[in-house]
């Protein structure tokens, strides 16, 4: 029997049938678990793992759903043909109504709004009445406090190691978290930043703003490649790793434990520093992060912007334990800390009953639009997670990234070509990212998909075209 998925269910304090789900997907997209192949009974598997075989079966029946995995009567259940799987289940469909735009924008996550909207402009209201006796004075540790506070919680569903509320440094978004971290850790006159080979711009741009020479490294199916990093190391000096091991953007690839000590064991060995970046992430994670493998080399950012709203520009960092000093000294020589209306209203915000309600309904919603995608584009080279609100289509013979792109504006779609993740000298494979715009009707993105289909469909004759 092929164990080698088999998640270790005795430690997570998450629902066990999501954690089960969630192996079973991860294997099937590395490989561990191939088409056709035969998932151990139900109470088999459930003695191995030590959980209710209703725990399994109710795993096997989502996956089953999904067609992910397909039951056989007397047989068993077998892993899918990816590329011959049934419909997914679109479910709790947008509200959204109204006239279809003239061009559908794709290329970059739009959030549903769920309530945070109204959430919002109530925590202003409640602002307003309350009153705040603080507003002709610069930012101080108590006026962080509360935001720190509800920041703890708002990070415990991912495993970051030991950290305290003060270890936060409060950052304006993802983007300036990253700019603030880089600014920690970069030094010598010629620095060097490492960064995967398709990634998430922000890092190269910010890399260039501090004079660093940016370096990319090749990935397998499993992730960065152990040897790309050694050699990178050796050939350049370690300073920093940046990536982004829970969703990679744009190729959705998560990069599972077994590689992420691999890395994690080399970054030691070197004295490298680990940024990660988990903007993306906007569920729980049952992996560790790189702060948590590397407590004196690891550091995190994350923001509220891909779960909540963009429009706040709230962040947060964490430092490894010896380097917190140092993060909150540069956050603040910066800027002194985020405003203090930003500080009042985005702790009432992360504080509100509701707000985990409106996180899982943005997922819900988020989740309604990749599968009606995946019904469309499935049949082709399609990437694709729950809870990522964008996929990653590697295109057809006969379609370069360029000229894919501009056929589909032409019929009213707008798309981000590869190109955009690739260093300057890289090389990008033909792929376009197909984000989610949840602010338009689930109708007419489902049209803009078919547009996309139609074209896959129909290649132009020469790759010139």
């Amino acid at each position: 029997m092929n164990t080698i998925w088999f998640p270790d269910l005795s430690a997570t304090t998450r629902p066990k049938y999501q954690v089960l789900i969630e192996a079973i997907r991860n294997a099937v997209q590395s490989g561990d678990l191939v088409v056709g192949e035969r998932l151990p009974p139900v109470r088999e598997l459930g003695w191995q793992l030590k959980v209710t075989p209703g725990t399994v079966a109710r795993a096997y029946t989502k996956l089953t759903d999904e067609g992910m995995l397909q039951a056989a009567v007397g047989r068993g259940t077998f892993v899918a043909d990816t590329k011959a799987r049934a419909r997914l289940p679109v479910a709790g469909k947008s509200k959204l109504t109204g006239t279809k735009p003239e061009q559908i924008d794709l290329q970059k996550v739009a959030l549903p709004d769920v309530g945070q909207q109204a959430l919002i402009q109530r925590c202003y209201g409640d602002m307003a009445k309350a009153g705040n006796a603080n507003l002709l004075n610069y930012p101080t540790l108590a006026s962080k406090q509360a935001l720190r506070l509800a920041a703890t919680k708002w990070l415990s569903g991912a495993q970051l190691g030991n950290f305290q509320p003060e270890d936060i440094a409060l950052t304006n978004g993802g983007q300036n978290a990253v700019m603030l971290v880089l600014q920690s850790i970069l030094k010598d006159p010629d620095p060097v930043v490492f960064v995967e080979d398709l990634s998430y711009s922000g890092f190269r741009h910010a890399a260039q703003l501090l004079r660093a020479k940016v370096v990319g490294l090749k990935s397998d199916e499993f992730g960065v490649r152990p040897d790309e990093l050694e050699a990178a190391c050796r050939s350049y000096g370690a300073q920093v790793f940046c990536t982004s091991p829970e969703v990679n953007n744009p190729t959705v690839m998560r990069t599972g434990l077994a590689r992420r000590q691999e890395l994690a064991e080399i970054a030691r060995s070197y004295e490298c520093q680990v940024l990660e970046d988990a903007c993306y992430r906007i569920a729980g994670s049952d992996l560790p992060s790189y702060r948590a493998l590397l407590p004196d080399l690891g550091w995190y950012v994350t923001s509220i912007s891909k779960s909540i709203s963009p429009a706040l520009r709230v962040g947060f960092a964490l430092a490894p334990q010896n380097n917190t000093p140092k993060l909150l000294r540069v956050a603040c020589y910066n800027y002194f800390g985020i405003s203090i209306p930003v500080c009042d209203l985005s702790q009432r915000l992360l504080n509100a009953p509701e707000i985990d309600q409106i996180s899982q309904d943005v997922r819900d919603t988020i989740n309604c639009y990749i599968r009606a995608a995946v019904n469309v584009l499935g049949r082709f080279d399609l990437q694709w997670h729950e809870d990522v609100p964008f996929l990653w289509l590697r295109l057809p013979r006969g379609w370069r990234a360029g000229a894919f792109c501009m056929a589909a504006e032409k019929r009213g779609v707008l798309l981000r070509s590869a190109d955009d993740f690739a260093l300057i000298d890289g090389r990008a494979p033909h792929a376009v990212r197909i984000s989610v715009n949840g602010q338009i009707a689930l109708q007419h993105f489902e049209e803009a998909i078919s547009v996309l289909e139609q074209l896959l469909s129909d290649p132009p004759d020469s790759l010139e075209a």
